[in-house]
């Protein structure tokens, strides 16, 4: 019996590659008492060259290592903690505290608003992620979505993400629930104390040609036409160099496991009825005091 050989695989570039299969995070949505169970995954892909440290004497990697600063030993990560310093003393933290402080923070999307996007600016959006329905959370989540896509309006939320709460908004992309983490103003440097021009009074010759010149570069936006050249030309530099025979052996890098999946739907119309209620509950007594 003659065995079929096996179809080579093709190389895949950055554009056609699947996204990645390990979320990073798991946890619900919490949209006013539906919760729907989901799965946060990266949507951003690195593009940068891995380029690694290395001793030009003799091309041996350099090692970055975790060292003691009182006995000078390396430590292993096993025995590493984070710690809070106050009065020179340490306060130590393990990841079971980081949960304990508030467990339903570490595994909810808590989305507090709706608001329109048009209102946000986009120096307050800052990295993406997508979001995967998991078992029992499909009919939420496309009614999450199909009420989102209607109204045009954007979930703002609140999300832990490796011991750090994050500002978030909720949007809708295709078929997919996207988490944009949004900057938090405190984050944002006073636009202020950069130096800008002043209002100048241009002639409408000048007005006119730059008009022009704008209406010749018009066009859709066609995102996949664009690609990052240097890394190319970088990239070619270095295949050049290895027909050259310039190569030296590397090691590779260790993998992380991915979180196991939870979460648990039920009821949908009636979690929503209630939700309703008690938000309008919440606004009579304000519309009340304004009356008064």
């Amino acid at each position: 019996m003659t065995r079929r050989k096996k179809p080579q695989r093709k190389t895949r570039s950055r554009r056609d590659a699947k996204p990645v299969t390990r979320a990073i995070w798991t946890g619900t949505i919490n949209f006013g008492l539906v919760n729907i169970p989901v799965a946060l995954y990266s949507a951003t892909a690195p593009n940068e060259l891995d380029l690694d440290m290395l001793d030009r004497r003799n091309f041996s990697p350099v090692r970055y290592r975790r060292v003691n600063a009182k006995t000078g030993q390396e430590v292993p990560w096993s025995q590493i903690v984070k710690g809070y310093k106050h009065d020179g003393k340490y306060v130590a933290l393990s990841d079971a505290d980081f949960q304990k402080a508030n467990v339903e923070a570490t595994r909810s999307i808590d989305i507090t608003d709706f608001v329109d996007k048009a209102e946000i600016s986009p120096i307050y959006f800052d990295t993406p992620y997508y979001l995967e329905p998991l078992k029992n959370g499909q009919r939420a989540y496309a009614l999450l979505r199909e009420v989102m896509e209607k109204s045009g309006k954007v979930g703002i939320a609140k999300i832990v993400i490796r011991t750090r709460q994050h500002l978030a908004a909720l949007l809708v992309e295709g078929k997919l629930l996207v988490l944009n983490v949004l900057r938090f103003p405190q984050e944002l440097r006073d636009p202020h104390a950069i130096g800008a021009p002043a209002a100048q009074h241009a002639g409408a010759k000048e007005i006119k040609m730059a008009e022009q010149l704008l209406e010749t570069m018009a066009s859709e936006w066609r995102p996949e036409k664009y690609r990052d050249d240097y890394r190319d030309d970088l990239l070619k530099l270095i295949r050049e160099k290895i027909k050259r025979g310039q190569t030296k052996t590397v090691e590779p890098a260790d993998k992380t496991a991915a979180p196991k999946p939870s979460g648990k739907v039920i009821d949908i119309m009636h979690l929503l009825r209630q939700s309703v209620d008690s938000k309008r509950r919440k606004r009579e007594p304000r519309r009340q005091r304004k009356a008064s």
